[in-house]
């Protein structure tokens, strides 16, 4: 029997999956559903990442996505574990460090040291931050997007040492310009192998034998600043490690990380450049968050945790109140409606979909990433929104379509009303909970257009475009 309880709880866990996924499908919901939240987080975030396609059935197909050389081939790769992953947390958590760590293709011109970096991502993202910050450092596509293969003992480029202090750990007003000058300093050294080569290879735009040869980190001694450094308070001849150790420790990078985290899995914040300006919007949840940080080691999960099992995160005055990001919408969309079965050219088009409605992966515009929110959101935006995600859950061509409407008819029940049908059609949408106008409104449309005794494929998927089109589908 259904208690208010439980019904309580699997709202909950709906609410769960879609801020650390991409919208709970069916069985994950019900899966999930047994167990109670607390279990539902431990799940999540235990969860290993795998999916239903090989890499080598993918490239095998797409030819371009062995080189990597393009956009669109190398975020497409992206797109099918996204869309088909076993463990959407995993790949939410990607998403995640690509917007803070904003990393782009157009300027590393080839695709396949962003792929490593995600690669990277998916073993590091939810362990500790100082050794993600370490592993960041070293990153090939990092060095090259900020320039640090030309900071030199006794000529310092200035470019990741601001951007570390600034944007990916503490944040302005909590470090000087001479910290600025003293980190940069202790990352003198810290380069790419045989940058000559790999510049001569990009320039000539070459893919033989297999495509790109993937970046190497390389730690240069002779180039190293082995001068003694004064860096947030402390004097030392400092390498790159210490300093990730100073500021790991220091109170703001966890204040930092930890309004991050609300800022994308909770509630939308400032844009981070008025952070210096605006004190968090929760600061309990912070508080809560920087507590995790420290008692565990710095650990990105445990911060997750805190915050997944906080009353702020439970609260439904945070459901559904946040825009679902272009690449939120595609995967959540895709997933819904079953995915890939196997390779194919779809896929550009659906990467190039999130473009045009404002978010191109590995092309964020600028090194704050995108700030989300209400810029999601314009006339054209909204209409190529809607007509994406109709598109998708509306084609009876595609299998997964014509299961999610096989499953509305045996959920509504063998004496379906027009009432049942809208009920069967929101819970396996991600179990989702609309205004009262709206679903009374869903029901009078299935009441003049969809015979209840009989439903057909296209009158329920007519129904199911109407429900991806409002507002509590759209958000998150």
């Amino acid at each position: 029997m259904t208690t208010t309880e439980s019904r309580t709880d699997e709202l909950l866990v709906a609410h769960l999956l879609r801020r650390a996924g991409f919208g709970g499908t069916s069985a994950e919901l019900s899966h999930l559903a047994q167990l109670d939240y607390e279990q539902a987080v431990d799940q999540l975030l235990d969860a290993i990442d795998s999916t239903s396609m090989p890499q080598d059935i993918i490239r095998r197909y797409h030819i371009d996505m062995s080189d990597l050389r393009t956009r669109p081939s190398s975020s497409g790769n992206w797109l099918y574990q996204m869309v088909n992953t076993d463990a959407p947390f995993v790949e939410k958590v990607n998403l995640f460090w690509h917007r803070v760590f904003a990393t782009g293709q157009t300027k590393l011109i080839q695709g396949k040291a962003m792929s490593t970096q995600l690669d990277m991502f998916r073993k590091y993202g939810l362990g500790s931050f100082d050794e993600l910050l370490l592993k960041l450092s070293k990153d090939p596509a990092m060095i090259l997007w900020l320039d640090n293969q030309d900071n030199h003992k006794g000529e310092i480029n200035e470019n990741y040492g601001r951007e570390i202090l600034e944007l990916f750990s503490m944040g302005v007003g909590n470090y000087t310009e001479e910290d600025i000058k003293e980190c940069s300093r202790a990352f003198t050294g810290w380069t790419v192998e045989n940058t000559d080569y790999m510049a001569l290879k990009m320039r000539n735009n070459t893919m033989r034998p297999y495509g790109y040869i993937n970046w190497q980190f390389k730690y240069d001694p002779d180039d190293h600043d082995e001068g003694e450094k004064t860096f947030l308070g402390e004097t030392g001849n400092f390498n790159g490690e210490d300093i990730i150790d100073l500021i790991c420790k220091n109170p703001a990078t966890a204040g930092f990380i930890a309004r991050h985290l609300y800022h994308y899995f909770l509630a939308d914040e400032f844009p981070v450049p008025q952070w210096p300006h605006f004190p968090p919007k929760d600061p309990e949840a912070i508080k809560v968050m920087s507590d995790a940080y420290f008692d565990s080691g710095y650990s990105i999960k445990a911060m997750l945790r805190a915050l997944f099992l906080s009353d702020a995160f439970k609260s439904q005055a945070s459901w559904n109140a946040r825009v679902k990001s272009p690449i939120e919408l595609v995967v959540g969309t895709l997933r819904l409606s079953g995915g890939y079965d196997g390779p194919t050219h779809d896929v550009y088009d659906h990467i190039a979909a999130s473009g045009f409605m404002g978010q191109d992966i590995y092309a964020p515009p600028s090194v704050e990433g995108w700030m989300g929110g209400a810029d999601w959101i314009s006339t054209g935006s909204m209409v190529m929104r809607v007509n994406f995600a109709g598109g998708i859950i509306g084609d009876i061509s595609r299998k997964g379509v014509i299961d999610l409407i096989d499953r509305i008819r045996v959920d509504a029940g063998s004496s379906a009303t027009a009432k049942s049908i809208v009920s069967a059609s929101l819970e396996n949408l991600g179990n989702l909970q609309v205004a009262d106008d709206t679903r009374n409104g869903l029901e009078e449309f299935t009441s003049n257009n969809v015979d209840a005794s009989s439903p057909s494929n296209e009158a329920i998927a007519s129904l199911l475009q109407l429900i991806v089109a409002t507002r509590e589908y759209q958000f998150v």
